[in-house]
């Protein structure tokens, strides 16, 4: 079955009581962070902490994501050896390069092999937050069979790129057709940037509504209140489901009479909204809509 990833939430590593309220706040995948959450003198307890709230807490109604620190630091390999160990679904990594990433792979094929897990069970999310990640993003999920989906990181992008970071976000239009595109191409989730004005909800929505116009699959957020409005974007309507369902009637009254195009309300139907018929289906029915 295919894993949900709407909304990716993000919790400090730091942090007891949110570590233990994170699993049944509502989000696809929550994200422990060891980077930006934490200060430099917390990283090494904030690890630790995170190790052990993975052994010791339930976390297996959502997909469970490390962010580790960037592997240009003292804490990357550390982060990764210590971390694999306990099993994650994912290890989320900032700033990512092929060539990082095939180290990484390497470590966690060590890794797996000396645990007992299955070859390639620990998957990897990178972050495409610079200049030379967003164009080489294509590369990049190339680089390693782990990757499931590339976080856009809209924040660390913009100061790269030395330009203001808006809530309109027509700075990063580019970067997220780019993220969007690659990651169709290669079947990967794409996970958009988070909108960080928790209390903005007409923001919110209409940034997510924005992401998911551009093919962007899921949001990070960095506040639980953003979850609903997030996964409300990311469901289809009931009119989409509605006529999905119509279209793939159609499809097969017309395959039984040997049509392979066919029209339905005066309109052509072929592959292509065939396709995305079926694709509505399936998420109301992951969704249970259907």
């Amino acid at each position: 079955m295919k894993r949900l990833r709407r909304t990716m939430l993000f919790m400090p590593g730091n942090n007891p009581g949110m570590l233990q309220s994170a699993g049944i706040l509502g989000a696809d995948s929550i994200i422990l962070d060891l980077e930006d959450a934490v200060s430099l003198t917390e990283k090494d307890s904030a690890r630790i902490l995170v190790r052990e709230a993975i052994k010791n807490l339930d976390y297996s109604n959502v997909e469970l994501v490390v962010r580790v620190n960037p592997i240009t630091t003292e804490f990357a390999l550390v982060d990764i050896d210590v971390i694999a160990r306990v099993k994650p679904d994912a290890l989320m990594i900032p700033k990512a390069t092929e060539e990082e990433l095939k180290t990484i792979d390497e470590m966690l094929i060590k890794i797996e092999k000396e645990e007992g897990f299955d070859a390639g069970s620990i998957k990897l999310i990178p972050i495409v937050e610079t200049a030379y990640g967003l164009q080489n993003v294509y590369n990049i999920i190339k680089s390693c069979n782990r990757i499931v989906a590339i976080l856009l990181g809209g924040e660390d992008l913009t100061s790269d790129l030395g330009i203001k970071r808006t809530k309109e976000g027509e700075e990063i239009f580019y970067a997220r057709n780019q993220v969007s595109i690659a990651c169709k191409a290669m079947k990967v989730d794409s996970i958009d940037t988070p909108f960080t004005d928790t209390n903005d909800f007409e923001g919110l929505e209409k940034d997510t509504r924005k992401a998911k116009s551009l093919g962007f699959t899921g949001k990070a957020a960095i506040s639980p209140k953003h979850i609903d409005t997030i996964h409300s974007v990311f469901a289809p309507t009931f009119d989409e489901i509605k006529h999905a369902k119509r279209v793939l009637m159609a499809m097969e009254e017309a395959e039984k009479e040997g049509k392979g195009v066919f029209s339905l309300d005066g309109k052509m139907v072929d592959a292509p909204i065939i396709n995305r018929a079926k694709n509505t289906v399936e998420l109301a029915r992951l969704l249970s809509l259907t």
